[in-house]
């Protein structure tokens, strides 16, 4: 018949590559489904600086964003100006030196961010960091 055991051909070391690009293509799929659940609060258009602070102390912070249409954020949840001191306060009771992260979309204006850093304040959070993207120059290696 058509099969014969051993003989002839010995043993064959080919490598069977059909699996390796099974595994590959499912990372791949897993990859491409987590990665957008790994972005915390709103997406915004951050503004763009030269020079960034890359000191970042105290842990997790707290992502607060303000979209375009200036609406506030805490995470996913979105919240009014005394809904918003509430829930700084409930977090500083939680941890008095969790740091805070402003979000500020690019067309917000500078008195929204002071308006919600003011209420920060009130809450009685410590600081708040500025985010943004970092323009990078020729000579500025990679971080």
């Amino acid at each position: 018949m058509g099969m014969t055991a051993g003989g002839k051909g010995g043993v064959k070391s080919d490598i069977n590559v059909t699996p390796l690009v099974d595994v590959v293509l499912v990372l791949l799929i897993i990859f491409m489904v987590v990665t957008p659940m790994l972005q915390r609060g709103k997406s915004v258009v951050l503004p763009r600086a030269h020079s960034v602070d890359k000191d970042r102390k105290g842990g997790d912070p707290l992502i607060v964003s303000i979209t375009s249409d200036k609406l506030v954020w805490v995470d996913k949840d979105k919240y009014d100006e005394a809904g918003l001191e509430q829930r700084l306060k409930d977090e500083i009771i939680a941890n008095a030196y969790r740091p805070v992260l402003l979000k500020g979309d690019q067309a917000i204006t500078v008195g929204d961010a002071r308006k919600v850093m003011a209420i920060a304040r009130k809450a009685g959070v410590r600081g708040v960091q500025l985010a943004v993207d970092q323009i990078k120059t020729e000579g500025q290696a990679e971080e």
